[in-house]
C-alpha cells in the first residue's frame, strides 16, 4: 500500500505553489515563470540528423524545435505534405525552431528535412505530431461580420492573401506587390508604406502581415506608431513563434473593419505617441487576441508612469479583445469617449489583468460584455461604468481585487472617496462572479442606491428600470437579453484561473518570463522596478530567420523546473468558503505516473516479466536517472535487437523513461520523442502492442496504465494525492485545474484519477475538486475520503 502524506499548511488564499519552466523552448506552459536571464546548459554538438527537441500545438498552429544537422545550410518544413514557408523557419542559439500558422483544428505532422550541399537529404529527416486547438471565436466581434482578418473562420489562411515577413533587419526594406490605384500591383518598399497603400481600398486581397523577432522602430511610422487605416479588405498583423515584439512603437486602427491582431509584444512604447495598441475611430469588426502588453515608456502625466493604455478602444463596435496578458500595466483597457453616443458592442473575455492597476475596462456609453476575466491581484479597481453604460459582468475570477465593480459617484467609488470619476454613472448587471480579497463590494440587493453592481438571478435575467444610476438616473439596456446578443458558452467560474493562465498571451505563455511577489505587487501600483528593467532591457534571441543557418556547436538549452514555496501566512478573509481562491498561478510541468499499473524497473527486474515479453541487451554503464524517488542504475540497450511487446488489457497510457533528454522510440511502427525530460507517454488501445528502436537509446523504465483500471498493482490512498507523490498539497489542486483548462497536455494518470475526484459526487473530475483540496489545506475540511 502506498503511504500518503496529508501535508496542511495554513495558506493564504492569495498565494499559491508555482513550478517555473525556465527555458526558451518547449511544449507550451501557462504563464507566470521566473524571468532568467540565462539558461541551464549542457554541452551539445551539431547532430549527424535531425533531432527533435520539443513540438506542441498552439491556436491554429504547431511548433517544433530541433537541434541544427552537421553540413546543413538550411531546413526544409512539411506540415502534412505541404511545404511552409521559409521564414517561418528560425534559427536561435543551440536550436533551431519552425511555427507552422493557419492550422485547422486537430492533429497534424511536421517534418524536418536538413538541406545539404543544395539538396534535401532525406535520410537524416525526422518528423514529429501535435495538435492545434481553434481559436475562441466568440463575441461582439463576430456578430453582424468577422474579425477573422486574413484567416478563414476554421483557421486557414485564405487562399489570395497578400503574406509579408517583417524582420527587424528587414523592416524598411520589404517590398510587397500592392495595388493602390486600380491600374494593377506595383512594388512598395517598407512595412508602414505597404499598409498604407493597402489604405486606398483598391486591392480587395486580404494582408497578412507576419513579425518576427524583436522590432525596434521602423523609419517611416505615422505619429511615431505604426499606423493600419482604413483597411476593409480583411487584414491579420500577427507575430510568429513566442518572441515577437513591437519595442518601442504601438499600433493604431483607424476606419478599419475585419483586422485581426494576435501574437504580439508590446514594450516600451513611447506614452506621447499613444497607447500600446489603440483602436481609434470608426472602427468595426476588430479582434486583439493572445497578447501580451507590457509597461510603455512613462509619460508626462501623472498617470503615465507606466506607459499610457495598453489597449484602449474609442468610437468603435463589434469588437472582441480575448485571451491577452496585461503585465502590471497602469491603465489597462478605456472603453469609449465623452463624445460617444451610440451603443457601441464591445465585449472582453478570457483576459488575463496580472497585476494591473485599473480600467478593466472602464467604460463611457457603450455596451460591454466582460466574462471569464482573470483579475489577479489589481491595486485599484476591476471594471467600472460611467455615462449611462451597461456592462454584464460574467463567470469573472477576481482574486485580491480592490474594487471589483464600480459605478461613478456611489456605492464602493463614494466610499473610496471618488476615485473612480466625476462623470454620471451607469449600471453593471453582474451573474455568476467570485471575489476573494476584495476591499469592498455592495450589490443592489444589499442597497438600493449606492450599490456597485445589479446581482442578477440568472444569466438571462433582465434587470428592471427601477434600478438606476445614482449619478444621471441610467437605467441599464439589457443588450445582453436581447437580439443582438450572441452565442456563447462561458467557462465555470472556479475554472477561470486555469484556463485563462493556460492560455493567455502569445505561444508558450511569451518568452519573457516574470514571477510576482503577491504580497507586495498585489496592493502597490507604483512602477515595479525591476520588472521595468527587465523590459527596458529585452533583447530578442533569434540569431538568423529564414536563411543564413550555420552548423552550431553551442549548448542546447536545458528544461529545468525551479519551484517557490507559497507564503505561509494566517487566513484573515471574509469571503465564504465557496469564494475560496482557485489557484493563482499554474506554471507547472504535466505529471506522469510513477505507479503504473504494469510497472517494469530495469535496474530491479532485469528482463524478467510477466506481463513485458523483452528482448535484449542490458547495462549499468549509462548513467542513472531519477524517477519515482528512485536512482534507476540499470537500463534496457535500444538498439536494432531489441525488441518489447506486451498485450493491453483495455486502453491506456504508456510511459516509458530513457536517460535521453529527446530520445525516441518506436511504439507500432510510429516514432515517439521526448520533450527535453526523457520521458514519452503513448496513449494506446487494447490489444498488441510492440516497442522497437527509432535511435540508440537507453531505456531504464516503463509502465502501462489501463484506464478500466485492472490492476496487478492497485493503487490505494488517499483522495487529493492526484499527482501520485504520496502528498496531498497545493500542486494537486493545481494538476486538476491545469488538467480541465488542457487535458491533452495536463493528464491524471488513469489509475490517479479516483483520487482527483475528491468529492466524489459522481460528476467526474470538476473545478470543485480542486477548491476542496484548497479547503483541507487551510482547514476548512477536517479530513478527505479514503479512495
Amino acid at each position: 500500500m502506498k503511504n500518503v502524506m496529508l501535508r496542511r499548511r495554513t495558506v493564504s488564499a492569495v498565494t499559491a505553489a508555482v513550478m517555473s519552466l525556465s527555458a526558451t523552448f518547449g511544449a507550451a506552459m501557462p504563464t507566470m515563470s521566473v524571468f532568467t536571464p540565462g539558461n541551464v546548459f549542457t554541452a551539445f554538438a551539431a547532430e549527424s540528423s535531425v533531432k527533435i527537441l520539443s513540438s506542441a500545438g498552439f491556436g491554429e498552429g504547431m511548433y517544433a524545435a530541433w537541434t541544427s544537422v552537421s553540413g546543413a545550410e538550411g531546413y526544409n518544413v512539411y506540415v502534412d505534405g505541404s511545404r511552409i514557408d521559409s521564414m517561418l523557419v528560425r534559427q536561435y542559439s543551440g536550436y533551431m525552431r519552425a511555427d507552422a500558422l493557419g492550422l485547422k483544428e486537430g492533429g497534424h505532422t511536421m517534418r524536418i528535412v536538413p538541406v545539404i550541399g543544395g539538396r534535401e537529404d532525406s535520410s537524416k529527416a525526422a518528423e514529429t505530431k501535435a495538435a492545434a486547438y481553434a481559436h475562441d471565436r466568440s463575441g461582439f466581434g463576430f456578430v453582424n461580420g468577422s474579425s477573422s482578418g486574413a484567416y478563414n473562420s476554421d483557421g486557414t489562411l485564405k487562399r489570395n492573401a497578400v503574406v509579408v515577413y517583417v524582420t527587424n533587419s528587414n523592416k524598411d526594406s520589404v517590398t510587397a506587390e500592392i495595388d493602390s490605384t486600380g491600374k494593377g500591383a506595383s512594388a512598395v518598399t517598407g512595412v508602414q508604406n505597404i499598409i498604407t497603400a493597402y489604405k486606398k481600398g483598391k486591392d480587395t486581397r486580404p494582408l497578412n502581415i507576419r513579425f518576427i523577432g524583436n522590432i525596434t522602430d521602423p523609419a517611416v511610422l505615422l505619429k511615431g506608431d505604426l499606423m493600419v487605416d482604413t483597411v476593409k479588405a480583411g487584414c491579420t498583423i500577427e507575430g510568429v513563434g513566442n518572441d515577437t515584439v513591437l519595442n518601442g512603437f504601438g499600433l493604431v486602427i483607424k476606419n478599419c473593419s475585419n483586422v485581426e491582431v494576435r501574437n504580439l509584444g508590446f514594450m516600451n512604447c513611447d506614452s506621447s505617441e499613444g497607447d500600446n495598441c489603440g483602436l481609434q475611430q470608426n472602427n468595426d469588426h476588430i479582434w486583439v487576441h493572445n497578447c501580451d502588453f507590457f509597461y510603455g515608456d512613462a509619460g508626462s502625466d501623472a498617470d503615465q508612469v507606466k506607459g499610457d493604455g495598453a489597449l484602449d478602444t474609442k468610437t468603435s463596435t463589434y469588437i472582441t479583445h480575448s485571451y491577452n496578458h496585461f503585465w502590471d500595466n497602469g491603465k489597462c483597457n478605456l472603453q469609449g469617449m465623452k463624445s460617444e453616443s451610440a451603443e457601441n458592442y464591445i465585449t472582453y473575455h478570457h483576459n488575463w489583468y496580472d497585476h494591473s492597476d485599473s480600467r478593466h475596462p472602464r467604460i463611457r456609453t457603450c455596451s460591454v460584455h466582460c466574462y471569464n476575466n482573470y483579475f489577479d491581484g489589481n491595486a485599484k479597481y476591476g471594471v467600472g461604468v460611467t455615462m449611462g453604460a451597461s456592462c454584464f459582468v460574467e463567470n469573472n475570477f477576481f482574486r485580491n481585487c480592490k474594487y471589483p465593480m464600480l459605478i461613478s459617484m456611489q456605492g464602493s467609488d463614494d466610499l473610496a472617496g471618488g476615485i473612480f470619476s466625476g462623470e454620471a454613472g451607469g449600471v453593471i448587471k453582474s451573474f455568476g462572479n467570485i471575489m476573494t480579497g476584495q476591499k469592498a463590494y455592495t450589490s443592489y440587493q444589499q442597497n438600493s442606491t449606492d450599490f456597485d453592481a445589479y446581482e442578477a438571478s440568472s444569466r438571462t435575467e433582465k434587470v428592471g428600470t427601477s434600478v438606476k444610476a445614482k449619478s444621471g438616473g441610467a437605467v441599464y439596456n439589457n443588450f445582453d437579453t436581447s437580439g443582438i446578443m450572441y452565442s456563447y458558452t462561458p467557462d465555470r467560474t472556479e475554472d477561470v484561473p486555469a484556463v485563462v493562465t493556460a492560455k493567455a498571451g502569445r505561444v508558450d505563455g511569451g518568452d519573457f518570463k516574470w514571477q510576482f511577489n503577491n504580497a507586495v505587487d498585489d496592493e502597490s501600483y507604483a512602477v515595479n522596478q525591476a520588472l521595468k528593467a527587465a523590459i527596458s532591457s529585452y533583447k530578442g534571441s533569434v540569431t538568423a530567420i529564414g536563411s543564413g543557418f550555420r552548423e552550431d556547436n553551442t549548448a542546447v538549452p536545458v528544461i529545468t523546473t525551479t519551484a517557490v514555496k507559497p507564503v505561509v501566512t494566517d487566513i484573515t478573509t471574509t469571503t465564504t468558503a465557496a469564494q475560496i481562491s482557485a489557484v493563482t498561478t499554474t506554471a507547472t510541468a504535466p505529471y506522469v505516473p510513477v505507479s503504473g499499473n504494469y510497472v517494469h524497473n530495469f535496474t530491479e527486474n532485469g528482463t524478467n516479466s510477466s506481463f513485458y515479453s523483452i528482448s535484449g541487451n542490458l547495462s549499468d554503464a549509462k548513467g542513472t536517472v531519477d524517477y519515482g524517488g528512485k536512482v534507476l542504475t540499470k537500463c534496457l540497450k535500444i538498439e536494432s535487437a531489441t525488441a518489447v511487446s506486451f498485450n493491453a488489457p483495455s486502453g491506456g497510457s504508456l510511459v516509458l523513461v530513457f536517460a535521453e533528454p529527446a530520445a525516441t522510440i518506436k511504439i507500432d511502427g510510429t516514432k515517439y520523442t521526448a520533450s527535453g525530460n526523457g520521458v514519452i507517454t503513448a496513449e494506446l488501445a487494447t490489444g498488441t502492442h510492440s516497442i522497437s528502436k527509432a535511435d540508440t537509446a537507453n531505456l531504464f523504465y516503463m509502465a502501462y496504465s489501463p484506464s478500466s483500471g485492472q490492476a496487478d498493482i492497485p493503487f490505494n490512498g488517499k483522495a487529493g494525492d492526484v499527482n501520485g507523490d504520496g502528498v496531498v498539497e497545493l500542486a494537486d489542486a493545481i494538476l486538476i485545474m491545469q488538467s480541465l483548462a488542457n487535458p491533452d497536455k495536463y493528464k491524471i494518470a488513469p489509475e490517479l484519477r479516483t483520487n482527483a475526484d475528491v468529492e466524489q459526487r459522481g460528476n467526474g473530475i470538476t473545478g470543485s475538486d480542486a477548491v476542496a483540496i484548497q479547503k483541507f489545506l487551510i482547514g476548512l475540511i477536517e479530513s478527505l475520503p479514503e479512495v
